[in-house]
């Protein structure tokens, strides 16, 4: 349903309507992006009511999965948490290896793997700092965006590309790394530690971060599970829950690591527990790096569903016919008509598509489940009460990507 403009400006039960006023927080605000907007009610400068609306970063993208082949439609996915793109590849083609019945080569699972986690600090740098820099922590903001730099060099160094990396295909990779790659990556993990000291230093027991984010915006266990909440807003409210651990996927069977929660489930431990899943991401990642198998990266060609790599199409005929029948006349995918709901452990929380085959080599069906789409809707039961200063608290807490929001 639209949004009705006498839903938004009615006075809660029991207050006068002469004492309120209405504020538009967003979309032209500093802490809101230009892509959020939420219609306030106020009371003096206490928030009693909070209306988010969406639709401000519109792209069609479950109907563009309808359009695209599943290789083509990487391209669209990594357009919805563009903080974090490859880990939506992970969970689109997760789905699709479900649906296809698709096994993984063993370094294809552990290079996934991988990047899900440099994804997952990637996500957290962004998100622990803008919350530090709405609050006027400028520094922990530039600390941690250094560390995002060197992401980036490593998801440009794998794909070719930086920021929208397209680097996972259906049955594996867009190509293997090279020794390089694993060495920028050790280096990575050695210097990590290092610059999160000086972060966690400036923020965790700082008095102004702590009073701006302790007891704010307070999810409580039962409401957490009620909504449908998941990842590190979840686990702050001591919902023991992590898709990595409770329906294992790629490696993660055979690392060791831990599930981070607190209880509070206020603004200062869901940022808290997003710092503390860095360093277990960090481990996991060394973990990744030290046991990475030999071997192809993408399944045996013969599977009928798998791009050929480009010396079997420039060198044999077999592949060459394959990449066109693929790419041109789509004749040879081979899916069953069936469906299947398949989830990631995304920095943000369960990631999931929803995907109805009907034989072809396009969705007749996809839907997504993104959890910022989840947890915007819990931005109206934690804001309530609060003053108008704790809006970026709380908004930076469940760090909202709005392309998540399109529908």
């Amino acid at each position: 349903m639209p949004l009705q403009l006498a839903d938004v400006i009615a006075p809660p039960e029991g207050i006068d309507q002469e004492y309120l006023w209405t504020l538009n927080f967003g979309p032209q605000h500093p802490a809101t992006h230009t892509t959020l907007r939420l219609i306030l009610t106020l009371d003096g400068e206490t928030v009693v009511k909070a209306v988010p609306d969406i639709g401000y970063l519109h792209s069609g993208f479950e109907k563009l999965g309808e359009h695209l082949d599943y290789n083509q439609y990487v391209t669209i996915v990594d357009r919805m948490n563009y903080v974090s793109p490859v880990a939506n590849e992970i969970a689109w083609f997760h789905s699709v290896e479900t649906l296809l019945g698709i096994e993984l080569t063993p370094r294809c699972k552990y290079l996934r793997t991988i990047f899900a986690e440099l994804m997952r600090i990637h996500d957290h740098c962004l998100s622990c700092g803008a919350a530090a820099l709405d609050l006027g922590a400028l520094t922990a903001f530039f600390y941690l965006f250094v560390e995002r730099e060197k992401i980036y060099d490593l998801s440009e160094a794998a794909s070719g590309q930086r920021f929208h990396p397209s680097y996972l295909r259906l049955g594996g990779l867009l190509r293997d790394v090279d020794d390089h790659w694993v060495d920028m990556v050790r280096s990575f993990v050695k210097n990590f530690p290092k610059n999160y000291g000086d972060v966690a230093r400036l923020l965790n027991r700082n008095r102004i971060f702590i009073e701006r984010t302790r007891g704010i915006g307070i999810l409580p266990k039962d409401e957490a599970i009620n909504t449908s909440s998941s990842g590190p807003v979840a686990r702050a409210s001591g919902v023991v829950r992590d898709v990595r651990r409770d329906n294992p996927y790629l490696a993660y069977p055979e690392l060791d690591f831990k599930v981070v929660c607190a209880t509070t489930g206020d603004c200062y431990s869901r940022y808290l527990v997003r710092m503390e899943e860095m360093l277990e991401s960090i481990k996991i990642i060394e973990q990744c790096i030290e046991r990475l198998p030999p071997g192809p990266v993408n399944v045996d060609v013969d599977s009928k569903v798998v791009l050929p790599n480009q010396t079997s199409v420039y060198r044999s005929i077999e592949g060459l016919i394959q990449h066109f029948e693929l790419i041109m006349s789509n004749r040879r995918w081979q899916t069953p008509v069936d469906e299947v709901y398949a989830a990631t452990e995304a920095p943000n929380g369960e990631l999931g598509f929803y995907i109805v085959g009907d034989g072809s080599g396009v969705a007749y069906r996809a839907r997504t489940r993104p959890p910022s789409f989840i947890h915007f809707a819990l931005f109206p039961r934690l804001i309530v009460g609060h003053q108008i200063s704790d809006v970026v608290a709380v908004l930076g807490s469940l760090n909202i990507i709005a392309a998540e929001l399109d529908r």
